[in-house]
């Protein structure tokens, strides 16, 4: 199942664990705090404890959203790549 996951946290050193955990469960970043993949609900539900334990007690937002088939087809995308100098 397609999975999006967004955080918001203020210690960088966190922040790059978190996105560390993301990238190996196979998510692939589309932004700075954002992440897009395939994750089975087991997957879901372990990434969440392994995120909830890099935050620790330290202020963060971290929100895993799953998208049915019917939600990921309906999505509008708009990506403008920058040209190169030259």
């Amino acid at each position: 199942m397609k999975c999006l996951l967004v955080y918001d946290i203020p210690d960088d050193s966190i922040r790059t664990k978190v996105a560390d955990v993301c990238q190996d469960y196979g998510l692939d970043r589309i932004q700075y705090s954002a992440f897009l993949g395939d994750l089975e609900k087991t997957h879901q539900e372990e990434l969440m404890i392994k995120l909830a334990r890099r935050l620790g007690k330290k202020p963060g937002n971290i929100q895993l959203f799953p998208l049915c088939e019917t939600d990921w087809r309906g999505r509008k995308v708009i990506i403008l790549e920058a040209k190169a100098d030259g």
